[in-house]
């Protein structure tokens, strides 16, 4: 049911809002491309030469947008963790190690506890970086390297919420691990390692031998009988059965969906054998292949079924669509 209220004249351009407050910060991220320079290249460069972690802290709104910065980079297989620049000045700078560099992040870089934390982390000799939006601040002054977050206008309509500013720092830390996962030839299969939980992860490691061990192997001769065919699909509910031949080879694949057809040119069942029926171009796929690849197969054929094949094209069993869907990868 549509619910529907009531409201003051003034609050009747909301639409309008949300879509003024998406282009003001769709122009502040395209603004960033002009900061992406000598400085960003050698803040790359430094994080991937450290043998340390990279460390990110902020306070307020941009300690928020570190949390996020620092799930990404462990991710995508930098290592880093965050420390909050309030606690950092009450004993959590114990965390930052000898060879750690550590990233700052503020929009006006003179955050009060910002002023009191820079000099501890220079005085342990850490490599400092950044993230600030004043370039002209104490932060950046006192900065190894800065990478220049500043954007024209808050979205904020009275230009004081952490609204684009935010959005540009976060973008900026994406586009650091990229640039570090690029370095890194960080793969697909690496991410994995790391995401091994939910649909994404399935996606990156579930293989078709993780599967169609649990189906039924259904698989008749080429002179079965019509029957025969009909049975071995039913009991492998698979909506199909491979043919083989007296070597356990695969001549091709019967489908549901073939004797349904079957049935409609045709009253001389008898007579009829798996060999009269057979499609033998069934599509075949190895049991170590990823499952999403079995999907993109079966997506790209329109059919329903694979068969699993060995090396030696030995017929191994078979995987359903709904296999894949009951696992998520679709």
């Amino acid at each position: 049911m549509l619910l529907k209220f009531t409201f003051a004249p003034m609050t009747k351009g909301i639409q309008e809002t949300g879509r003024r407050t998406i282009m003001l910060e769709a122009q502040s991220i395209s603004g960033l491309t002009a900061y992406i320079d000598e400085s960003f290249e050698q803040a790359v460069k430094a994080i991937y030469a450290s043998k340390g972690r990279v460390v990110v802290t902020g306070i307020g709104k941009s300690a928020i947008v570190g949390q996020k910065i620092v799930a990404t980079l462990n991710s995508t297989g930098t290592p880093a963790l965050f420390m909050h620049a309030g606690d950092a000045i009450h004993g959590d700078l114990g965390m930052v190690q000898e060879d750690d560099i550590v990233i700052v992040i503020s929009k006006s870089g003179e955050s009060p506890e910002i002023k009191v934390l820079v000099p501890l982390i220079k005085g342990l000799k850490n490599v400092l970086i950044s993230i600030v939006g004043n370039t002209a601040s104490y932060l950046a002054k006192q900065s190894e390297i800065v990478l220049n977050t500043t954007v024209e206008k808050e979205a904020c309509p009275n230009n004081l919420a952490p609204t684009s500013s935010t959005t540009a720092q976060m973008v900026m830390g994406d586009a650091l691990a990229v640039s570090l996962m690029e370095l890194n030839g960080f793969t697909g299969q690496d991410f994995a390692k790391f995401h091994p939980g939910g649909n994404l992860g399935k996606k990156l490691y579930l293989r078709v031998e993780d599967i169609y061990v649990h189906n039924e192997k259904p698989k008749v001769i080429k002179e079965a009988s019509l029957k025969n065919v009909i049975l071995e699909i039913s009991k492998g509910r698979l909506g199909a059965t491979a043919v083989v031949d007296e070597y356990n080879k695969i001549i091709g694949i019967i489908t549901d969906g073939d004797i349904r057809r079957l049935l409609e040119r045709t009253d001389d069942l008898p007579k009829i054998t798996a060999s009269d029926i057979v499609a033998v171009n069934a599509k075949t796929i190895e049991p170590g292949a990823l499952a999403i690849t079995a999907f993109e197969l079966i997506k790209q054929h329109d059919i329903s079924q694979l068969l699993i094949t060995d090396e030696q094209e030995n017929y191994l069993g078979m995987v359903h669509l709904h296999d894949l869907i009951r696992e998520g990868i679709v």
